[in-house]
């Protein structure tokens, strides 16, 4: 596989005009449109040292949080479309926004060109180290008996989508506490003020090795391979059907070069697919998912029309 993806780059690099051969010209940046600690700006920082190496030039992470992602989604498509200023999207600001918020300021599809999507991983339910309950049916108890507030990264992501999900379907006393970022919402569970978190794994990995937080669930239809033996929310709650993902990407404003394109999808999956990037990631609860770029544009076009039926069946309405 490293050596099929070394010759694709190779003949990519040589077949391309010479202004694309010139990039980069200047240091990239990863937009990452959250706060420092969630689950897309660890998947950036893994790969922005081996994107440095491969492109020649530095490559930063850059955190702009804001408006659920679109803060920075948008801070990117002001940038010059030339491949030096790209977004790592997730399944809120690519697939949700826009089916959520009036005057987004982007359309996902319209003005964003899909160049590689990185990691798909489950969302873990997590909850206090101190919480009374252990168990998915426990928690579920003390929210219809007390209510329960659940903590989300921020409205209409996924997190909190599957909150919401959980507590329809469950016909649970549960309310959303929304915060600005994954990181911040952790910070609230490991502090214990909020209940529960539907949090990414790989931003929830290092508290659960270390106890100070429960991992009840997760939130897919399959088990995670890191936490075989933790059982999924389908599993736990009895709630059939139960899947939600959040999975990282990134974007190019649309007018980007595709020679610079193409040569930004060649280098992202040729570094996922190196055995100490791939098992660092892997370690963390992502799994690597490299396809092509139209497959990618594919995938994020049934991901957006997943969530419009989420947010019909379930009545949710922006608060």
């Amino acid at each position: 596989m490293l050596l099929r993806i070394a010759a694709v780059v190779a003949f990519v690099i040589h077949a391309l005009p010479a202004s694309a051969q010139q990039y980069p010209s200047r240091t990239v940046r990863l937009v990452v449109p959250f706060a420092a600690g969630g689950t897309g700006d660890i998947v950036a920082r893994v790969l922005s040292d081996r994107l440095a190496q491969s492109l020649g030039q530095s490559v930063v992470v850059e955190n702009r949080p804001g408006a659920t992602g679109a803060l920075g989604s948008k801070a990117v498509l002001s940038a010059a479309p030339d491949g030096h200023t790209i977004l790592v999207g997730q399944t809120g600001e690519m697939a949700i926004n826009q089916h959520w918020a009036k005057g987004l300021g982007y359309d996902p599809v319209a003005d964003f060109q899909p160049i590689a999507l990185a990691t798909v991983v489950p969302l873990a339910l997590v909850v206090p180290g101190k919480a009374s309950y252990s168990s998915v049916q426990e928690m579920l108890a003390v929210a219809k008996a007390r209510g329960l507030a659940f903590a989300s990264s921020g409205a209409a992501t996924p997190g909190h989508f599957a909150g919401e999900v959980l507590k329809y379907r469950t016909k649970s006393n549960m309310n959303h506490v929304p915060y600005n970022g994954a990181g911040p919402a952790l910070n609230d569970i490991l502090g214990g003020h909020v209940d529960l978190f539907f949090s990414g794994l790989p931003a929830a990995v290092p508290h659960v090795k270390a106890g100070t937080i429960k991992l009840l669930a997760v939130s897919t239809a399959r088990r995670s391979g890191f936490a075989p033996d933790v059982p999924t929310v389908a599993e736990a709650s009895g709630v059939k059907d139960f899947d939600i993902a959040l999975w990282q990407g990134f974007f190019a404003p649309r007018g980007t070069p595709r020679e610079i394109v193409v040569r930004l999808h060649a280098e992202i999956n040729k570094a996922l697919q190196q055995p100490e990037v791939k098992s660092r990631l892997l370690e963390a609860g992502a799994e690597v998912n490299a396809i092509s770029i139209d497959e990618f544009a594919a995938f994020a076009k049934s991901e957006s029309a997943k969530f419009l039926r989420i947010i019909k069946d379930a009545n949710l309405k922006p608060e």
